[in-house]
């Protein structure tokens, strides 16, 4: 039988074994899902120069991650809208607990971690109202629910940290139900916006698009050290109109809409599938699986370059420039205005790169 004496010294004594960190998984870059040539789908640990380190099964078509800051641990989200999220750990290979949405509630694809590392953000809907929430798991209780609040609109999808420890959401605006998959159900009505959460959850500040732009749904978003947000966007009305799909936003400050000449904004067909900062920060690119482009623009919001590749949607920052992937397994860097490829895996990459480390 353990006595309290023996109880105590246990926990002493794990109290003094350090904590495993990114180092025990092989110190990975980035984080990426993909569906291998057999059908099966996992989330891969990649180095910086695009080589794998380690694969973990997932059950599903995955989206996107969130990485621990210090803990080899991701959270694995299913594709939107899904009801379930995975922590895996990354060193051992292994699934490490489940996250089931409660009642009434799905996830949209996204989930950050506070800079305490024990607080896991995950973007959600409520069902009955369509409101956006943000759901709250405790990482040291075994990623218990412990709350939520609200997302500041509809539909928020991608969440991440900010320098200052708040947190930054892209409300797509889109409402959608898990009984009816991925069908938009308030096209005529949808009002996206960023919102900027305090890391207690309070609002501190909304940015909504003009009116004619109430269709251009907010979904992906960077930030950079300074706090600058770009966000990228996916328009819901005609695929032909050359509607801006990237926006940059500093704090009490107008938003500023970045686009390409009429063709290249064109070519687009109205969807940004990712969006990262360079490793200077300077320069910001978004994605088009759609369109087959890659527009890198300043942080100005001025057309920097454009690179052509077929369903390229992966983009991250890299030490130099970016990290980019396509849905035909290829690995691309971007530095000094030439991309060159990295290899190519035998498997279709998803539509993003997670940089382990986070903010630029």
């Amino acid at each position: 039988m353990t006595t309290r004496r023996a109880f105590l010294a246990s926990l002493a004594a794990a109290a003094a074994i350090p904590g495993l960190s990114w180092a025990d998984a092989g110190s990975p870059a980035y984080l990426a899902a993909a569906r291998d040539e057999d059908g099966a789908f996992a989330l891969y640990g990649l180095t910086a120069q695009g080589a794998d380190l380690f694969r973990i099964p997932l059950p599903d078509r995955g989206h996107a991650a969130a990485a621990h800051p210090e803990a080899p641990e991701a959270v694995a989200f299913a594709r939107r809208p899904g009801t379930f999220a995975l922590v895996l750990d990354c060193a051992l290979g292994k699934l490490a607990a489940r996250l089931e949405a409660p009642e009434g509630r799905h996830f949209y694809g996204h989930g950050a971690f506070l800079l305490d590392g024990d607080t896991l953000c995950t973007t959600e809907n409520d069902v009955a109202t369509g409101e956006g929430r943000i759901g709250m798991w405790s990482r040291s209780d075994g990623y218990r629910r412990i709350g939520e609040v609200a997302s500041g609109g509809v539909g928020p999808h991608e969440i991440l940290l900010r320098p200052d420890g708040g947190l930054v959401v892209g409300n797509g605006g889109i409402r959608t139900h898990p009984d009816r998959g991925r069908e938009k159900l308030n096209i005529d009505t949808m009002v996206p916006n960023l919102a900027y959460l305090s890391s207690d959850g309070m609002l501190e500040e909304t940015v909504e698009l003009r009116e004619d732009l109430h269709k251009n749904s907010i979904r992906h978003i960077a930030v950079r050290e300074d706090g600058l947000v770009a966000f990228a966007m996916q328009w819901q009305g005609d695929a032909s109109a050359a509607t801006p799909l990237l926006g940059l936003h500093q704090r009490g400050r107008a938003p500023v809409l970045a686009s390409a000449d009429l063709a290249e904004q064109i070519a687009m067909q109205g969807y940004a599938g990712s969006v990262a900062f360079d490793g200077d920060g300077r320069t910001v690119a978004i994605t088009s699986p759609r369109g087959g482009r890659l527009h890198r623009f300043s942080d100005a919001g001025e057309l920097v370059e454009v690179h052509r590749r077929a369903d390229i949607c992966g983009v991250a920052t890299a030490a130099h420039g970016f990290v980019a992937s396509d849905g035909m397994g290829g690995l691309f860097g971007l530095e000094a205005h030439e991309m060159h490829a990295l290899g190519k895996r035998p498997r279709s990459w998803d539509n993003h790169i997670v940089r382990i480390g986070g903010l630029v």
